[in-house]
């Protein structure tokens, strides 16, 4: 983050440091003051919706649904936590954990990083495919407040309010509908251990990721104020969508999906339901347990090309000031642009296939880099692109 720029409009006027977040006096003369002062005694933080969705705008490219629902269930969960604190309200607030349903290269693991980068709260990262039933090999679900704990600092009233994204998710599902006399022990097992963790429970864990000892001492850990959210790109699941609307118009049952006669088939998606995600092998527990489901639609060519060079952090804007530290000044074209995302949409990787192509690229560039001779200036268009496809061959 830099630290000579306001945290949401980008201006340089008036900059206050709070916590190692920068932001300029207009913005915080926008912010109510009375929830200002309130959230900020007590959790450190002052954004609203617009402005936790505006900060993501600079990071996530489109998306636009995704990033409204995470606003909003983010400040929630402040608000929460503030509300819940209170002994003498009468009504509990509940949290709502969320599923975020998205092709490989839509943005999931993206919108969770950059989400940790603007909260004052304990944050983690796990991928869902490390664990097992307890018992078995492969780490128990456990492990996930541990880690929560250690981003904490090991401040276990600071662990109870921390967000927790699990990537690979949809690798949990039941891997057959029918009964079985072994155990799916990394599929709905790991799906029935998650749920003490997903509700208002207590849970003893390791202080250390690994198995546990008789001889350790167990930490209890709450997770009534613990939000979860949980993202996977659940190939195939567009067909159980397909077939269940299709069967519907059929019956003639849904008026409003019977009118919309031609489906937009990069926006399936949109039409999920809890009945599809039961179909894909997500138990009905787990779901009564992820009341919010949201989608990633699938990034366009014009998103690609966004990706490419306007987010803060965009790929050309990397490796621009990776060279620049080599005296070498990289100029882009639009053909450069245009044959990338070309290249890319071939590989069917998203976002993730324009960092292949361009680390075929820039490999090759700083390779040849050499310390003797003059620096000069190197023009970005589609026939170095060739060229160096071309020498790859």
């Amino acid at each position: 983050m830099n630290n000579n720029y306001c945290l949401i409009c980008e201006g340089k006027k008036k900059l206050i440091n709070y916590k190692n977040i920068y932001i300029c006096n207009n913005c915080i003369k926008n912010i109510n003051k009375r929830y200002y002062n309130k959230i900020k005694k007590k959790l450190n933080i002052f954004f609203y919706p617009k402005y936790i969705n505006k900060i993501l705008d600079k990071y996530v490219i489109g998306q636009k649904y995704t990033k409204k629902v995470l606003s909003v269930t983010i400040y929630n969960h402040y608000k929460r936590l503030i509300y819940n604190s209170d002994l003498n309200k009468n009504i509990n607030i509940e949290k709502s954990n969320i599923l975020i349903i998205g092709k490989t290269g839509t943005g999931k693991t993206l919108l969770a990083k950059t989400i940790s980068k603007i909260l004052n709260l304990p944050f983690v990262i796990v991928d869902a495919t490390v664990f097992t039933e307890a018992g078995y090999v492969g780490e128990d679900v456990e492990s996930i407040l541990t880690r929560l704990l250690q981003v904490s600092n090991y401040n276990i009233k600071l662990a109870e309010k921390g967000i927790v994204y699990i990537d690979e998710f949809d690798k949990l599902s039941r891997k057959s509908k029918n009964p079985s006399i072994t155990r799916d022990v990394s599929g709905e097992g790991v799906q029935q251990s998650l749920l003490k963790l997903f509700e208002d429970s207590t849970v003893y864990i390791s202080p250390f990721i690994g198995r546990k000892h008789p001889e350790q001492n167990m930490i209890p850990i709450k997770t009534k104020n613990i939000l979860f959210i949980v993202g996977g790109s659940f190939e195939g699941i567009e067909k159980i969508i397909n077939y269940r609307i299709k069967k519907s118009n059929e019956i003639g049952y849904d008026s409003i999906i019977k009118r919309k006669k031609n489906i937009n088939k990069n926006k399936t998606l949109k039409y999920i339901n809890t009945k599809d995600l039961q179909e894909f092998g997500i138990i009905p527990e787990i779901l009564g347990r992820l009341p919010i489901i949201t989608y990633l639609n699938k990034l366009t060519k014009e998103d690609l090309k966004k990706i490419l060079i306007k987010p803060r952090n965009s790929l050309i804007k990397q490796y621009i000031e990776l060279l620049k530290l080599d005296n070498i000044k990289i100029i882009i074209k639009k053909s450069f642009i245009d044959i990338i995302v070309k290249k890319a949409i071939k590989l069917g990787l998203g976002a993730r296939g324009l960092k292949v192509i361009c680390e075929k690229i820039f490999k090759e560039i700083t390779y040849n880099i050499d310390k003797k001779k003059e620096r000069k200036k190197i023009i970005m268009n589609k026939k170095i692109v060739e060229f160096f496809f071309k020498k790859n061959e």
